[in-house]
């Protein structure tokens, strides 16, 4: 839209209030919003009633869009760093031109390597951050790539990966048709849900009660998850594999088996009875410190139910033996013939997925696959291998810090804030600050991180933004599409952030100057010729832009056959169906099966097996989740700030009398990574032994421009973990489960 035509837009916007539909990017559940708009400012936000997914359903998220929206915080223009040190305002060109000049002029002298690259949370709840980071990445041929998915989710998808040969195949659970749900590690009620896209996750957990289901939580906290719950067992935290492992050996030492129409597709039954054997009820009871008896009955009860569905998230995964866990809560569903069945886990179909692939002729299994590997490189300093083409996060510091061949000297950080979301953020502050040549932060804030940056891209408000969930509706309990334009205007002085991406990837990579278009373009064209569609449907694309140019590609080339023109027509929504088997289409195995006892899965079982005689640590620290916070980039919302959402560490009341702790005041929290302190809340929702303190605090470090934020700062629980701790399958950090002191603070 010309500068004249957003200036005509706005002043006739002035003129009276108007509503808008905006599908909410604050979470996984992308429930719909009714915004109510006064000129060009939000000022009210309620849930859209006729939105075909959320059904008006809002949490106090969303209903905090307008004030997130106008956050005076939010940086308006560039920053750029002067000869002085000191960042300052700059034009779009100025902030563009110093990138061009300074990223391919390093990677000329010192290899691709040399760039490193950040890629935050945020970027999965933005269209520019799902289209543009992947082209980014091509055009920098850099291997050093780090990302939000090493500090939660990537044991699912390595597990993934070795089940199914694809580590995008993640099952969800049939939450509306489910008979009886087992959550291990999640709190959907205070989480909305994750890697399960699911609007109202509290209404239909509810609704699984109201139809005689049953809910089972596995957590050493009583959440509010917990407190709905029929059963909640309190495991000792980082237990999980051995405990789902004991399951997994009761349904097959009593014959409770049936995988039903999974058999056929089925690989290592037998290896899978023998690797498990040694992990029966009464020898892992002790570490879990659950009584056998009642690990027996959660095995019974998902065998006898008619239909069942085992869900594990960020609590079963962050934790030593993240990888396991996650693959034995498939295990789990295969053995009670639950995965890809109506009422089970099923896989997802999104409307701009790959179109299913079908069996080869006279053959009743998918088409083999090139499979999944991990380990195809490592990590330059402690040789960590790679999963799903990214290394820890928790290497990023000594990859920036130690000298020789390959140090990373530039960085990219794509809405990202590992100074507080990763372990040991001291050390990684210290080597953005001190041993870094250049580098790029695209964000809204100057935050933790983003302050060290030499240049600073903001995008523009979601208001101003249009909106497509790429990576969540590959997550959705139901299948559906929904696409909401930009309901404001861009704002004179703004950039689209699909314009920042695009400009950002013609600047690294030699391009600098020559138009945005040609990004996108060239993504298509890229897109058909690999698709074997003709050349002339790049000639039938609509849209105002390069990513509606591309989403309507995606939808034509998708399974449903859609476009974007029949998504406009349809502004609340497209039902398409609940979710369906799809099994043998998803296996891009190399058997094309499901191979149930991949060869790195086996390798690691001897691991958790030590775990059996592991002498429990006195006092372990777990993280908990707020509804009206995501990590660290909602702390600056005043009307989302104090009540329960604060950083206190949760400490049982007989812990606290061992202790002398007392209810409010502040205590000093130490581990290997160092101290922190907080106050104490003393509660018994958490179970003795254990403490609870969020993520995504600690907003005391100078030079940021986050004034709420900094006055309720809170503590960063990162930086009692100092890296050395990770799930080797994955890399991913391990932050639950971890030994801690607490004493009373001097």
């Amino acid at each position: 839209m010309s500068h004249a035509s957003r200036t005509a837009s706005r002043t006739a916007s002035r003129t009276a209030s108007r509503t808008a539909s905006r599908i909410c990017p604050l979470c996984e559940a992308t429930c719909g919003l009714t915004l109510t708009i006064e000129g060009t400012t939000v000022t009210g936000a309620r849930g859209d009633r006729d939105d075909i997914f959320s059904r008006g359903f809002i949490c106090p998220k969303g209903a905090s869009f307008g004030g997130l929206d106008a956050d005076p915080d939010r940086l308006r223009v560039p920053l750029v760093r002067g000869e002085d040190g000191e960042l300052r305002e700059a034009t779009w060109e100025e902030a563009f031109d110093r990138i061009a000049a300074r990223i391919p002029a390093l990677v000329e002298a010192h290899g691709p390597q040399a760039v490193g690259v950040v890629l935050g949370n945020p970027n999965v709840h933005t269209m520019a951050g799902s289209l543009y980071p992947p082209l980014l990445l091509a055009a920098l041929r850099t291997r050093n790539v780090f990302t939000a998915s090493t500090l939660d989710q990537m044991p699912k998808h390595v597990s993934s990966g070795l089940l199914f040969g694809d580590a995008n195949a993640i099952p969800v659970p049939d939450l509306d048709r489910t008979d009886h749900l087992l959550l291990i590690g999640a709190n959907p009620l205070e989480s909305n849900g994750s890697l399960c896209t699911a609007p109202d996750f509290p209404g239909r957990l509810r609704a699984l009660r109201r139809r005689g289901g049953t809910l089972t939580v596995i957590d050493p906290r009583r959440t509010r998850t917990a407190r709905l719950a029929d059963r909640h067992v309190a495991i000792r935290p980082g237990a999980d594999a051995l405990l789902l492992a004991a399951m997994a050996q009761v349904l097959l030492e009593e014959k409770l088996t049936d995988p039903g129409v999974l058999a056929e597709h089925l690989e290592g039954a037998d290896e899978l009875a023998v690797a498990l054997a040694d992990f029966t009820p009464d020898a892992v009871a002790a570490a879990c410190d659950v009584d056998a008896s009642t690990i027996t009955a959660l095995a019974r009860e998902l065998a006898a139910a008619p239909t069942a569905a085992v869900y594990g998230r960020i609590g079963s995964c962050t934790v030593e033996h993240g990888t396991l866990a996650s693959w034995l809560v498939d295990v789990l569903n295969i053995l009670t013939g639950n995965l890809d069945r109506p009422g089970g886990a099923l896989f997802p179909l999104s409307a701009t997925a790959r179109a299913p692939r079908t069996a080869a002729p006279g053959k009743d299994s998918a088409t083999p696959g090139k499979g999944f590997a991990l380990g195809r490189w490592t990590s330059r300093v402690s040789g960590h291998p790679e999963a799903k083409g990214e290394l820890p996060t928790a290497a990023l510091a000594e990859e920036i810090e130690t000298p020789g061949e390959g140090r990373i000297r530039a960085l990219i950080v794509l809405a990202a804030n590992p100074v507080l979301s990763a372990p040991d953020g001291d050390r990684l502050d210290a080597a953005l600050a001190g041993h870094l040549d250049f580098m790029v932060s695209v964000d809204p804030y100057l935050n933790e991180t983003s302050r060290h940056a030499d240049v600073v891209l903001p995008p523009p408000p979601p208001s101003q933004s249009a909106h497509f969930d790429f990576a969540f509706n590959s997550f959705a309990v139901h299948n559906q599409v929904r696409y909401t334009r930009a309901p404001i205007p861009l704002e004179d002085g703004r950039m689209d952030e699909s314009e920042i991406h695009a400009r950002l990837i013609l600047a690294v990579s030699g391009m600098h100057g020559a138009p945005p278009s040609a990004v996108d373009d060239l993504a298509i064209t890229t897109a058909i010729t690999k698709a074997g569609a003709p050349k002339e449907l790049a000639d039938q694309l609509t849209g105002r832009s390069g990513p509606e140019r591309r989403l309507d590609l995606m939808l034509r080339l998708g399974p449903y056959g859609l476009t974007l023109e029949q998504l406009l027509a349809h502004p609340h929504g497209i039902d398409l169906g609940p979710l369906k088997p799809r099994v043998p289409e998803i296996l891009r195995t190399r058997s094309g099966r499901i191979e149930l006892l991949p060869a790195p899965i086996a390798a690691d079982l001897p691991r958790l097996r030590r775990a059996l005689g592991d002498r429990p640590a006195p006092l372990v620290l777990v993280g908990r989740r707020h509804l009206r916070s995501n990590n660290s980039w909602m702390h600056n919302v005043g009307s989302l700030s104090g009540g329960s959402n604060v950083c206190t560490l949760q400490v049982h009341p007989d812990d606290a009398a061992r202790l002398g702790l007392v209810d409010g005041a502040t205590v000093r929290i130490e581990s290997a990574g160092g101290g922190i302190e907080a106050p104490a809340e003393i509660t018994d929702t958490v179970r003795s032994g254990v403490v609870s303190l969020p993520h995504g605090w600690g907003h005391s470090r100078p030079g940021t421009r986050m004034a709420i934020a900094a006055a309720h700062p809170g503590a960063n629980v990162n930086q009692l973990l100092d890296g050395s701790l990770l799930d080797p399958l994955s890399g991913t950090a391990v932050l639950n489960a971890i030994p801690v002191t607490v004493t009373p603070s001097p």
